[in-house]
């Protein structure tokens, strides 16, 4: 019974967004392979600027974390 409850509001959940963010959805599925072709170079160089963009969330994190903490 609760199972079944459960079901039932994740499959309405799913629905309502998909019907929320249809437009969205079917933008990201039609361009989700790249249409140009990179050089080794240039993914060397997004690879770089995504590990670049985690350690700078990394570092915002533990200095918001140390604040709220109170060292």
């Amino acid at each position: 019974m609760f199972i079944k409850r459960i079901k039932s509001i994740l499959a309405w959940l799913n629905k309502f967004f998909a019907r929320r963010f249809e437009k969205i959805i079917e933008i990201n599925r039609r361009y989700e392979r790249p249409r140009i072709a990179m050089t080794p170079m240039t993914r060397i160089a997004l690879l770089l600027l995504r590990i670049y963009l985690l350690l700078l969330v990394a570092i915002l994190f533990y200095k918001f974390f140390t604040i709220i903490m109170g060292k």
